[in-house]
């Protein structure tokens, strides 16, 4: 049983390896008086498979997704989804769009809200010209060094 989920986690890292995380606010975190605007414009572009997190005082704010008009009017009556529990939220970006988070406990009006847009996954980069045999080098040692992490993992587990 452990050892699918294992190597489900395995595959998982692997696979996220082009993925970024952002902790919204930076040090600051989820909180009123932090300018998100500013924020954005400091770690964009965001790419899909990228995931906002967002830290904040239980109890004192939530992390509600909305839409563009919502988001204008600090509106979370409709909300696409509502993240209230514990300290943290952590949220993929997992489809090309524009996302549109607030905060319901009236810090919208100050400025507690962020809006980000998912751009698509550039494409890899291609190989230099010329020299085939560095990039299929590079794919073989990648596939090596993972290779390599598996039988360690395996032999630690037998």
């Amino acid at each position: 049983m452990a050892m699918p989920l294992l190597l489900f986690s395995v595959l998982l890292l692997l696979s996220s390896a082009s993925a970024n995380k952002y902790n919204v606010g930076d040090e600051k975190g989820w909180n009123p008086g932090v300018n998100y605007t500013l924020w954005v414009n400091k770690h964009r572009p965001f790419h899909v498979g990228d995931w906002l997190v967002f830290y904040y005082q239980s109890g004192m704010a939530n992390v509600v997704q909305v839409d563009e008009t919502a988001y204008d009017k600090c509106d979370a009556s409709h909300p696409i989804s509502n993240y209230s529990k514990g300290r943290s939220y952590a949220f993929e970006l997992n489809q090309t769009k524009r996302y549109y988070f607030i905060c319901s406990y009236g810090y919208c009006y100050q400025g507690m809200k962020v809006s980000v847009l998912a751009h698509p996954l550039p494409p890899p980069s291609p190989p230099p010209s010329g020299d085939h045999s560095a990039a299929s080098r590079t794919g073989i040692v990648s596939s090596s060094i993972a290779g390599l992490a598996m039988a360690a993992i395996l032999r630690f587990l037998f």
